[in-house]
C-alpha cells in the first residue's frame, strides 16, 4: 500500500491522572507518544493533534479546533494536513505505549486484503480498539463529513462511536506475541502495567 499516514491524537483531559500531559508521561524511559511515533516510523508522513512537546524531525503538530473538542474534532484536524494522494491513515491515541511497528502492519495488511474502510483490533470481549486502527482515507473523509452534517456542520464534541456508524470495520484478532497493542494508559495503575511489559 502507498500513500500511508499517520495521526496520533494527545489531546485529552488525563482527568484519572490529575491532569498530567498523558502522553509525555515516560514508559520503558521514552515518553509514550514517542513510542507511538516510533511504531510509525515507516509512514510517509506523521502527524500529532494536541499538546505534543518536542518531537522528532519531520513529525507535524497541529491542534484541534476548539482546543479540547474531542477525538473525532482532533481527527478532522489532522485529516486536513494531510498530503494528496495519501490513501491509508493509521488513526491512533498517543498513550498506546505498548504498539508496535508489526501490530500496526497487521492492520495495514489487513485493510489491504478487504473492502472495508476500517480495521481496528478487537479485544478478547469483541471490543472495538477504534483509536488503534488503519482507515482509508476516502472511507474517513465520507464518515467525518456525514457526522457533520448530522451536527450543523461541527464535529465538536463528536464521539468516535458516531464517527464509526455505517462504516464497514474489519474486525482484527490480535495474534501477536507480547502485549495486547491497544492498551491505553488511563490510570497511575496502567502505566504501573506496561512499565511491567516493557522489562
Amino acid at each position: 500500500m502507498t500513500g500511508y499516514a499517520a495521526v496520533l491524537l494527545s489531546g485529552g483531559a488525563a482527568r484519572r491522572m490529575r491532569g498530567v500531559d498523558k502522553p509525555a508521561r515516560p514508559v520503558g524511559g521514552r515518553p509514550m507518544l514517542h513510542r507511538v511515533l516510533e511504531a510509525v516510523a515507516g509512514a510517509d508522513e506523521r502527524i500529532v493533534v494536541g499538546p505534543a512537546g518536542p518531537v522528532p524531525a519531520g513529525v507535524r503538530v497541529t491542534r484541534e479546533e476548539p482546543p479540547g473538542g474531542g477525538p473525532v474534532a482532533a481527527t478532522a484536524a489532522g485529516l486536513a494536513l494531510l498530503r494528496p494522494g495519501t490513501t491509508t491513515v493509521a488513526l491512533l491515541a498517543a498513550d498506546l505505549p505498548l504498539l508496535t511497528a508489526a501490530a500496526v502492519d497487521g492492520l495495514r495488511r489487513a485493510l489491504d486484503g478487504s473492502r472495508a474502510g476500517l480495521a481496528c483490533y478487537v479485544d478478547g470481549d469483541g471490543r472495538r480498539q477504534q483509536l488503534c486502527g488503519v482507515w482509508r482515507v476516502t472511507a474517513l473523509r465520507a464518515a467525518l463529513d456525514r457526522l457533520a452534517a448530522e451536527r450543523g456542520g461541527t464535529v465538536d464534541g463528536a464521539s468516535v462511536r458516531g464517527l464509526l456508524a455505517g462504516v464497514a470495520v474489519r474486525e482484527v484478532a490480535w495474534t501477536g506475541s507480547g502485549p495486547p497493542p491497544w492498551f491505553d494508559c488511563d490510570t497511575d495503575e496502567d502505566v504501573r502495567r506496561a512499565e511491567e511489559w516493557t522489562r
